[in-house]
């Protein structure tokens, strides 16, 4: 398995070491967040059924950057921070309530 990671073949199918490793990225974060494998792969690791998927063809990176099949994109039940390719953005913290100073010495 790990061999494969080692052959230009996959590297070239994907088109450089940075988009190999950023397709493998997303498609095990879509294959831990429920998404279902396109190939059969014995002992469920998902490292293994990543590049099968790859050197099948079953998936790859598209313009956008995003992981495609050749007919629907798999990252739809992704978290929108892996979508936006940022970090979300954090809503400010609320105001404090407003203190009022009382008297009680009358």
């Amino acid at each position: 398995m790990l061999d494969d990671l080692k052959e230009e073949e996959i590297v070239n199918k994907v088109g450089g070491r940075f988009k190999l490793s950023t397709l493998i990225q997303k498609r095990m974060v879509a294959l831990n967040t429920g998404a279902k494998p396109l190939v059969d792969a014995k002992g469920g690791d998902k490292l293994a059924i990543v590049l099968q998927e790859i050197l099948q063809d079953k998936i790859y990176l598209d313009a956008s950057g995003e992981v495609e099949t050749t007919n629907m994109t798999i990252t739809a039940n992704l978290p929108p921070v892996y979508l936006s390719g940022s970090p979300p953005a954090v809503p400010p913290p609320a105001p404090a309530p407003a203190v009022q100073a009382t008297d009680d010495d009358d």
